[in-house]
């Protein structure tokens, strides 16, 4: 569901303590080398950023989340001009690369979702464990998740929640709490978590909570997460040198089926064939794939994390081969998000 890092038992805040979830195959897909240029587009507490400057490559960090520029800080102390951080969304990393002239790159890491750290932190309001005000905000600006709960109608909300979380419940969920809300607006996490266990009941040996597809829905939703993926991956498409790599961590199914299908279409040759109609050639592949399928965690990761259980990577290798336009009806989005896009090629 989230994107997990793990803290070591000193509960130290130092980027150096914080391990993300998959580091070894992520470290091996990008096989960073002295003097190459890595984007890390979620710097998050600079996990994968530490073990790519460790190899000798240089690295531009780019997260939307404030707090993370101080946790580059401690990075910067340490590796000084081979690490570059920018304050921003990863869906405009070819800008950000550009104008940071470190383009084109020799990689792009990206690690989808939200961090443990973030779903620890109560004041963030990403978590149903953790009592705390419904924000939910990466950049910790906009609309907040309260604002979604208390203003959307009752059919907007049963569509943000089926078709961003893929909640069965959603109708009466959205029902509960247009109701309650009239005449006390939600403000708190564990508010919204314990109407929604009411509505939909706990089985006592249940491990996931009621909750969690609606929260999923609405951190999607407040966030633009996954249009903000599949921005991050044309972008990377457009300033990846050839032999780039494009290294991809994903938390759920709705994220795990966009990456996909994105490399999947970009790596054909041939499209369709029957007796009916023959193969059509297609464009020139921009992507060979790194590695076969998705990777997940090990035995021994998910033994020491948990909250891993659910990553998997996606990698390949950027062609020669010109950018490719973007059917964004490909990409098995969500219809809600789909609709937004549907101005064609984007």
């Amino acid at each position: 569901m989230t994107s997990s890092t793990q803290m070591d038992p000193d509960g130290s805040g130092s980027a150096a303590r914080h391990v993300p979830v998959l580091l070894k195959p992520v470290i091996d897909a990008l096989a960073p080398e002295e003097g190459q240029w890595v984007l890390d587009g979620t710097f998050g507490f600079g996990g994968y950023s530490e073990a790519i400057l460790k190899c000798g490559a240089n690295v531009l960090g780019v997260d939307r989340d404030p707090e993370a520029a101080d946790r580059a800080a401690v990075l910067q102390a340490q590796y000084g001009d081979k690490l570059k951080f920018v304050a921003g969304c990863f869906g405009e990393l070819a800008d950000i690369a550009d104008e940071a002239g470190c383009a084109p790159l020799d990689a792009v890491v990206l690690d989808i979702g939200v961090s443990s750290m973030q779903l620890d932190e109560a004041e963030r309001g990403f978590s149903f464990m953790n009592d705390g005000p419904l924000d939910m905000r990466m950049s910790q600006s906009g609309p907040t998740a309260a604002d979604v709960i208390n203003d959307y109608s009752e059919a907007e909300l049963v569509r943000i929640f089926r078709e961003l979380g893929e909640e069965k419940q959603a109708r009466r969920i959205a029902g509960s709490i247009v109701a309650r809300r009239g005449s006390v607006p939600f403000s708190r996490t564990l508010d919204l978590a314990n109407v929604i266990e009411r509505v939909v009941g706990r089985k006592p040996q249940q491990k996931i909570h009621p909750a969690t597809r609606v929260f999923q829905a609405l951190r999607i939703f407040v966030n633009g997460e996954l249009d903000e993926l599949v921005d991050g991956l044309v972008a990377a498409e457009r300033c990846l040198k050839p032999g780039g790599k494009l290294v991809v961590v994903t938390f759920h199914s709705l994220e795990d089926r966009i990456v996909k299908r994105f490399f999947q279409e970009r790596s054909k040759t041939h499209a369709g064939g029957s007796r009916h109609m023959p193969e059509q050639d297609l464009a020139a592949p921009s992507f060979d794939m790194l590695v076969k399928g998705g990777v997940g965690p090990d035995e021994e990761e998910l033994e020491r994390n948990p909250r891993a259980r659910s990553a998997k990577m996606r990698a390949g290798v950027r062609t020669g081969a010109a950018p490719h336009m973007l059917d964004a009806s490909g990409l098995g989005l969500p219809r809600m998000l789909a609709e937004s896009r549907s101005g064609g090629l984007s």
